[in-house]
This record gives C-alpha cells, structure tokens and sequence, in this order.
C-alpha cells in the first residue's frame, strides 16, 4: 500500500470514527430528551407509591410500617416521616420525634384533621370514617404546601389501609362460612354413616371395619382446622370416600359416573367446594326419588377454566325457590349451595358462581367454573 492508500484509508477510518462518535451523541441527546420534567416527576411519584403499596395492604403495624416509611418519605419530601396508631408511634424514617410530637399527634387522632406547627405537620389516617393513625412530617420549614402534601398521602394511605381491611374482611367472611358449612353437613352425615356401618356389625364385621376408616379419612378431611384451599384431587378423593358410605346406605338404588380430565387434578379450589354440591344432590335430589337413581361428576378442561358439574336424576326442585336461596331471600334445604356460591364469588368474582339447571321431577344440574390460577398457597 503506498501513502496515498494509507492516507486515504485513514481518512475513512477517521470519518467512520466521527460518524460513530456523532450517532452515539444524537441517540444519548434524544434519550435524555424523552418526556418532559412533568413526566418524570408523575412517573417517579407513581413509581414510589407503587413500592409502598404492598406493605400497607397487610394493615397498619410496625412490619407494614417499616417498610413502607422509606417510600413514604421520599414521596412527601421530608427529612424526618414517622406512622402511628392510635396508641402510639409505629416507626420513624429519619431522627424519632416522638417526644416533640406527641401532643400534636393527639389533638389530628381527636380531630381527625390535618394539624401543623412551626415545624411538624400531622395527617389523620381513617378506615370507613374511623381514625386509626396518622403520618407525622417534621421538618424544618413546615410549608403549607408540605401540609397539602402531607394530607394528601395520608388519604392515600388510608385508601390502601381500606383494602387491606376490605381483604382482611373477606377472609374472615370466608373462614365464617366455612365453619358454617362444617357444622351444617356434619349432623347428617355422621347420623347417617354411622347408622350404615351399625348395620354390617354383625352381618359383615370386615365391610364394616373397612367402612369406619372410610368414615374416619373423610371426617378427618371434612374437619381439618387449616386451609382454605386445596386440590380438586384432594376434594374428589374426599367425595369417593363418602360416596362409598353413602353406597352401603342406599346399595343398588344409587349408580354413580365419574368422569375426570387428569390434566385438572392438580387445580386449586376453595376448600369444600365440590363435596357439599355432590352431598346435596344425594340428600335432596336422590334420596328423596323412589327407585334407583344416577350422580354424575364431571370436571373437564376448558381452555383456561375448569369446568365442574354434578348433575342427578332425583326428584328436583322448583327454580323460583333455588333463585331465591342462592340470593339470600330465603333458607334453603340444600346443603351448602348458597354457602357455596358466596365463597366462589368472594374468590373469583360475581361471575363465577354457582348456574343450577333444575325442575320439579327432571333432576337438578350444577356446574361451576373454577380459574386455572392458584389464588393461594394449598395446605
């Protein structure tokens, strides 16, 4: 290569270089242009509240507290941010003012409105009207602007501590129910099992023996103390445990068909929520109809649903009367089905409850659809 080729390749070099260097700074000029301050500013603000919020939908305690202060305080713009009940300080992000903000933490509890110093501001926190704390901002130079501020977050607070109590709430309902639920099939069930196994004590001590550890697995499942969930696997071992007892009560009179996909034996379902369906078509459908009769279960794969029924033959029932249970309007003889319905709804939603298909002498059909997402841990 001679010196003009060296020159000239290296002049390309140069201006690929330059051309490099110069798309680089247009790119980087372009990203740092992105959004305006404005935009930023929401984004950040949203951002921090984003990362508070998981720890106040657990409700107002130390744990809760701790970490959600460092998030709160960056969110109000202060050097010292402090939560508390209405018995005290919670946790402080920044110097521990208790001592100088005690009084007036009192009067905002008493009040239930923003009170402010020199240079402390306290904003009530409230649940459904009710004062349960307040957010103490202590800072130098207590504007009214930070008092806005202040009372601002402090409304948006109570709004997470409301759900956390709404969560909490429905939780409750539906522990209460549950326990409902046990005491309501439990008489029955037992009164009758047990009279069916008193029958084969002396005629066949062996079907009876085997029919009292049937009755044991399935009391012991029925009654457990822990779990709101568990598998549909689980529940329909539940349910064939109690079908057996219930075939040596009624013998030849009930036929039972079972059809399960097995790609939806692992899906997680409320606790009790297949087995009062199948005890109430049994007791109110079948027993009730003379001559032999058929219960059907089937659960299939539906995409991203399960799709459950349990269906029988038995003598039916007015479809006025079954509306008006699953609504609250009256009590119902059935065992467990608008306790049931209440607990899908409050698990995934108004349109998952119960559909029952029935009428006077043509049967009785129920079918749920259970999500295929697990909502919580199975015991």
């Amino acid at each position: 290569m001679g010196p003009l080729d060296a020159a000239i390749a290296l002049a390309v070099v140069a201006v690929l270089v330059a051309l490099t260097l110069l798309t680089r700074w247009v790119l980087l000029s372009r990203r740092r242009s992105l959004g305006s301050a404005e935009d930023r500013a929401t984004y950040e603000t949203l951002h921090t509240a984003a990362l508070a919020a998981p720890a106040l939908r657990s409700g107002l305690d130390a744990e809760s507290v701790r970490q959600a202060l460092p998030h709160l305080r960056q969110l109000i713009g202060a050097p010292t941010v402090g939560i508390t009940d209405t018995h005290g300080p919670l946790g402080w992000a920044g110097t521990d003012e208790t001592e100088h903000t005690a009084e007036l933490v009192a009067v905002a509890l008493e009040h239930g409105r923003t009170q402010a110093s020199n240079r402390v501001i306290v904003a009530p926190l409230s649940v459904e009207g009710r004062v349960v704390g307040s957010i103490v901002v202590v800072d130098e130079s207590a504007s009214a602007g930070l008092a806005r501020t202040a009372t601002e977050v402090a409304g948006w607070v109570s709004s997470q501590l409301e759900l956390a109590e709404l969560s909490a709430s429905r939780t409750a309902l539906m522990e209460a129910e549950l326990r409902a639920l046990r005491a309501q099939i439990s008489p029955h069930f037992i009164y009758n099992s047990l009279g069916a196994i008193a029958s084969f004590v002396r005629t066949d001590p062996e079907r009876a023996r085997e029919l009292l550890l049937e009755f044991a697995d399935f009391t012991r499942y029925s009654f457990r103390q822990h779990g709101d969930y568990t598998t549909l696997a689980e529940e329909l071992r539940s349910i064939e445990r109690y079908l057996v007892l219930e075939k040596a009560r009624f013998g030849d009179r009930l036929r039972v068909v079972t059809r399960v996909a097995p790609e939806v034996l692992s899906l997680t379902v409320p606790f009790l929520t297949v087995q009062p369906l199948v005890e109430n078509a049994v007791r109110h459908g079948l027993e009730r109809k003379p001559g032999p009769g058929t219960l059907t279960v089937i659960a299939e794969d539906a995409g991203t649903e399960c799709l459950i029924s349990i269906e029988d033959d038995g003598v039916g029932s007015d479809p006025e009367t079954v509306r008006a249970a699953l609504a609250g309007r009256t009590s119902s003889p059935s065992v467990g089905l608008a306790n049931v319905d209440e607990r899908l709804r409050t698990v995934y939603g108004n349109d998952h409850g119960l559909v029952v298909e029935t009428a006077p002498g043509l049967g009785t059909k129920v079918t749920l659809r259970v999500p295929k997402f697990t909502p919580t841990t199975v015991d």
